[in-house]
């Protein structure tokens, strides 16, 4: 309410001394403390009966203390003077502070009573309407309204912008600047708790209880009201769950088609039909791509599938394969490197989330599947090896591949036994027999080229690699062991 609906209300007889009427009141404060800042928050009307006034100074201290309080207006009762001193209604129209007049038979209390019965009203008022708005936002949703048609309504009805959100930073509905997109994302993902208020300001709230990885945000510009908040991300989640049961169908066909071409069983006109249905022609190039997540609560594979939808858009589905989530990815405008490169952008910006991915070569037909889904996982498993990230089919066919799809204990054991006494000489000779080794296979074993590399004199290389000999065993003029030593660095 504002100050002159307060002054219309006759059997108060309020009468107004000094300043505007406009300012809005948001609550009553009866108080004779000479500093009562601490109670305020801004906005009440503070009704005083002046007994901390003992001299004309104490008026603008105290009317100072008000206005930096942010009161609405000041209510004096003249039962201790019989008059408003001179002294406050000059520091009130000094500082703009409207001061009202409350006549001695009229009782704090009853002006208490009427302000907080006006505000109440006007609250259940507000309540009501916000209710309706939210009534017609839900019914909207479970009409089918689109997420596009969503963010908007929230725009027409609250007054509120919003977006939502995938975890790889893809605007899925409504308006976000780019670059905001990828922050509030990378937020969402490494929020301890939610909802979140960040920079902006924003509010992140989660669409539903799936993994963040593979999740949504509903992003509302300001600091909005959670419950608001949560009503209108249960309505995002919704719309989700519908959109799942039409990839859940396509998941299944793609699933299909994945165990026929991988089994060798199905003649080609079968996979063919299989293919058009997954919405890539016979003749048609494409990708496989092949993904995995690390994550403890979840299946990896599963997981790894939904969030490689996610990663690409949700332009695919992805098939959940015995080790890992397959997706076939048209390539009508650009190549299976491009795929690689935008999932390795993607994947970088995933902060805390291990996702492995391995990309085929380009593809054609339905015969190349097998051989795609082959490729792609071993690429796929070299990612896993290196801790996640993204490998493509050009990076496999080297010593790499063996290495990754060698246990890790074989693989560490390998190392250690070949490595290990040269490690233990580095540390008691501070001595750098490790590095020169390397330096040394870098360099195909050329005494001159290591030596420049190192900025050492050649015969300390000379040295240096007789050492390792002596403590491997091993011969550094026969290819042989060179590699022995080679693989058992790229091992450790």
């Amino acid at each position: 309410m504002q100050i002159r609906d307060l002054l219309a209300l006759d059997d108060l007889r309020l009468i107004l001394l000094a300043g505007e009427t406009q300012a809005e009141i948001t609550g009553a404060l009866i108080t004779d403390l000479p500093d009562p800042g601490r109670y305020l928050s801004g906005g009440e009307l503070v009704l005083t009966g002046m007994m901390w006034r003992q001299e004309p100074a104490d008026s603008w201290r105290f009317v100072d203390i008000l206005v930096r309080g942010g009161v609405a207006a000041l209510a004096a009762g003249d039962a201790k003077l019989g008059h408003i001193p001179e002294d406050l209604l000059a520091a009130c129209r000094e500082r703009g502070l409207p001061l009202i007049e409350v006549p001695v038979e009229v009782s704090f209390g009853a002006v208490t009573e009427a302000v907080t019965r006006r505000l109440a009203g006007a609250q259940a008022g507000d309540l009501r309407r916000a209710l309706g708005r939210h009534r017609r936002i839900v019914a909207a949703v479970a009409e089918g309204a689109s997420l596009t048609e969503l963010c908007a309504l929230m725009s027409a009805e609250l007054g509120v912008t919003g977006a939502v959100v995938s975890a790889a930073g893809t605007v899925i509905a409504g308006s976000l600047p780019e670059a905001d997109a990828s922050r509030l994302a990378a937020e969402f993902l490494g929020a301890v708790r939610l909802p979140l208020v960040t920079a902006g300001p924003y509010t992140i709230f989660a669409v539903d209880r799936a993994h963040r990885a593979a999740g949504w945000a509903l992003v509302c510009g300001g600091e909005l009201d959670p419950e608001i908040g949560y009503e209108l991300a249960s309505c995002v989640a919704l719309e989700r769950t519908r959109m799942e049961g039409g990839r859940r169908v396509e998941r299944r066909l793609a699933e299909q088609l994945i165990a026929l071409a991988t089994a060798g069983t199905a003649d080609l006109s079968e996979l063919s039909a299989r293919l058009r249905t997954c919405g890539i022609d016979a003749g048609e190039p494409y990708a496989v791509v092949s993904a995995t997540v690390a994550e403890p609560s979840a299946d990896p594979a599963v997981l790894g599938g939904q969030v490689v939808e996610e990663l690409l858009d949700r332009r695919v589905v992805a098939a959940a394969a015995a080790d890992g989530a397959i997706a076939l990815v048209p390539l009508r405008a650009g190549t299976a490197a491009a795929v690689a490169a935008a999932l390795t952008a993607r994947v970088a910006a995933l902060p805390g989330v291990a996702v492995s991915i391995g990309v085929s070569a380009a593809l054609t037909g339905p015969a190349a599947i097998r051989g795609g889904v082959e490729e792609a996982g071993h690429a796929r498993r070299m990612a896993e090896a290196r801790g996640g990230g993204v490998v493509t089919s050009a990076e496999i066919y080297t010593h790499e591949l063996l290495l990754a799809t060698v246990p890790g204990d074989v693989r560490r054991s390998f190392s250690e036994r070949l490595l290990d006494p040269l490690f233990a000489y580095d540390r008691k000779h501070q001595a750098d027999l490790v590095r020169t080794l390397g330096t040394f296979l870098d360099c195909a074993g050329s005494w001159n080229t290591c030596a420049e590399h190192l900025h050492v004199h050649v015969n300390t290389v000379r040295y240096r690699i007789r050492r390792v000999e002596e403590l491997t065993g091993k011969d550094l003029s026969a290819m042989a062991d060179r590699v022995d030593l080679y693989l058992a660095l790229r091992a450790s």
